[in-house]
């Protein structure tokens, strides 16, 4: 019966299978491997990636990995290729063309008008007789010894094979070209990654009639009216030369209510905290969110050489969605 099968045992079974086919693949980061970095790395154009049906998946995937990390890239179908796409191809581009077998026929009939456009070809495969391997510049040896399939037919390691081959290019050509976090962020500027990569500080920071600020000769219901009325659940203290001298927040006036202090006369100098936590404005908001976290506060006060700038709180990283 059906629910007798063990399915734990033909999972493990395909995650060893693909494994193997992976440690195998060590063998194939060679001079040829070398060769294709060095060859899309000096290429002055894109480079260009083709393969059919799993191949093609897998194909657009390296793609966006490439130009995602630095190397432009993009994928054209060679279907399509062969009705007009073919004059998306320039001089200066490099073609990666993948094909497991090396014999997909839509690939090789765009071969020999790519070969006299003068155009490089690097192709992965897993057959280096192929037909492809004998036609291109560099040749990456994708061979596994097995599929997971157990039928021996769906494209399961050698496609898995062909993803990490992809990703180990586009990985090392990113190293190679000193690709660097700012940068990937300007490529995913709407996403998550792109959020925390580029926001800064000062981006998020509320400052002019939106910052909480009061002197140190103001009264503590002068400060609690600020923080009530800018509502960050604090306000920033300056001294008579505008430098930041302190902090007042909400878990200050709880403290304080014990005290029995009088609130019309206090200065807030006198039961402000002192040398309050500060980060400057062109640090990323991940860091802020960071600094809140290690020191458990829900706001930091922005300032640079003593001079305060702007503040924000948990809510504004939220908001913002850092976090």
């Amino acid at each position: 019966m059906m629910s007798e099968f063990d399915f734990r045992r033909a999972g493990l079974d395909v995650l060893t299978i693909e494994q193997d086919a992976i440690a195998q693949l060590k063998t194939a980061i060679d001079e040829h491997f070398d060769a294709a970095c060095r060859l899309i790395l000096n290429a002055t154009g894109k480079v260009v990636v083709m393969g059919m049906g799993k191949s093609g998946h897998i194909g657009r995937k390296i793609a966006a990995t490439l130009a995602s990390t630095g190397t432009p890239a993009f994928f054209v179908h060679p279907g399509e290729a062969s009705h007009g796409d073919l004059g998306m191809i320039n001089q200066g581009d490099v073609v990666l063309a993948i094909s497991n077998s090396g014999e997909a026929g839509e690939i090789l009939t765009l071969l020999p008008v790519i070969k006299r456009l003068g155009i490089p070809l690097v192709c992965m495969t897993g057959n280096p007789n192929s037909s492809m391997r004998q036609l291109a510049k560099v040749h990456l040896n994708i061979h596994v010894p097995k599929e997971a399939c157990p039928l021996k037919l769906a494209p399961t390691s050698s496609t898995t094979a062909t993803l990490v081959m992809g990703d180990a290019l586009a990985m090392a050509l990113m190293q190679a070209k000193g690709f660097t976090a700012d940068d990937f962020a300007l490529s995913h500027p709407g996403g998550a990654l792109g959020r925390k990569l580029l926001l800064r500080i000062s981006d998020l920071m509320h400052q002019g009639e939106r910052l909480p600020v009061v002197s140190d000769s103001a009264t503590v219901r002068d400060a609690l009216l600020e923080v009530s009325e800018k509502g960050l659940g604090m306000t920033a203290v300056v001294d008579a030369e505008q430098q930041l001298a302190g902090v007042f927040t909400d878990g200050d006036l709880r403290r304080l209510l014990d005290q029995r202090i009088d609130l019309h006369t206090t200065a807030i100098g006198e039961v402000m905290s002192a040398n309050p936590i500060t980060i400057e404005p062109e640090l990323l908001a991940a860091e802020g969110l960071k600094l809140m976290e290690e020191r458990k506060i829900n706001g930091l006060l922005v300032a640079k050489n003593g001079q305060l700038l702007g503040a924000l709180n948990m809510h504004d990283l939220l908001k913002a969605g850092v976090m």
